[in-house]
């Protein structure tokens, strides 16, 4: 009896504790502002912490079976349990959830006017991440990012060649492949292409299109080159857990 009742408080106590680390304000105000009733009363997209609305007049879509909290901007899925506050939202293009999503404390997320940016079904953007979507961003199912990694499509100003005078292409879609790792501190700029299966080394730079060197491969370093083949996170012995630990 004593433990089973020591169960019943601790499991409160969890409850409490989660619930009261959600900005009910702002996760009240943006859910049933962009989305219709229907799905705005499952509240689909939990806010944790302070952040910041600067814009969100674009779009906003969810595909598949939407359920409570099931995308979370600044979830305390980390080792680190503190905020710093500085958590910023940008969203004047088209936004699309393929399913659930997490971003981790201290984000910020730019997805510009005319812009698509599509995240895929269980993956995440660790904490003190950037995205900045001006064109195209694309990740796919379970491409997961560390700490302080940046994902930009763009070059923010235009360089020409000081011989012939062009103008060079000042952005470019990304596209991440499916069961991507991506260690921490890692930078995804424009034109950047990702097999499946593919990871990424910390405080690597990538720039171009990876997808020729085939997939379960390990890139690195700046800019990222080819480290090792046949390798890959174990996706079958973690996929379970994800999906329990990350689902509220």
């Amino acid at each position: 009896m004593i433990r089973n009742s020591y169960r019943q408080c601790r499991s409160f106590y969890h409850k409490l504790q989660f619930y009261y680390s959600v900005n009910w304000t702002k996760t009240l105000y943006f859910n049933f502002k962009k989305f219709p009733f229907a799905t705005a009363k499952k509240l689909p997209v939990f806010f944790y912490g302070k952040v910041k609305f600067t814009s969100i007049i674009g779009e906003i879509q969810i595909d598949g079976n939407i359920q409570k909290g099931m995308i979370g901007f600044g979830q305390p899925y980390e080792l680190n349990t503190v905020h710093k506050g500085i958590a910023e939202i940008v969203i004047q293009g088209k936004l699309v959830f393929k399913g659930k999503f997490q971003f981790g404390k201290d984000y910020f997320v730019f997805v510009g006017e005319n812009a698509l940016c599509v995240l895929g079904n269980m993956a995440s953007m660790a904490s003190n991440a950037k995205l900045i979507c001006t064109e195209k961003i694309i990740l796919g199912d379970y491409a997961r990012f560390g700490a302080e990694c940046q994902i930009i499509d763009t070059n923010f100003h235009d360089l020409i060649d000081t011989k012939t005078g062009e103008k060079l292409q000042k952005s470019a879609p990304i596209f991440i492949g499916n069961y991507n790792f991506v260690s921490n501190r890692v930078s995804i700029l424009k034109g950047t292409q990702t097999p499946n299966f593919c990871t990424i080394a910390s405080n690597s730079l990538c720039t171009k299109d990876y997808k020729n060197l085939g997939e379960n491969i390990l890139i690195g370093g700046v800019p990222a080159k080819l480290i090792r083949n046949n390798i890959t996170r174990d996706w079958h012995g973690e996929k379970q857990q994800l999906d329990d630990f990350l689902t509220i």
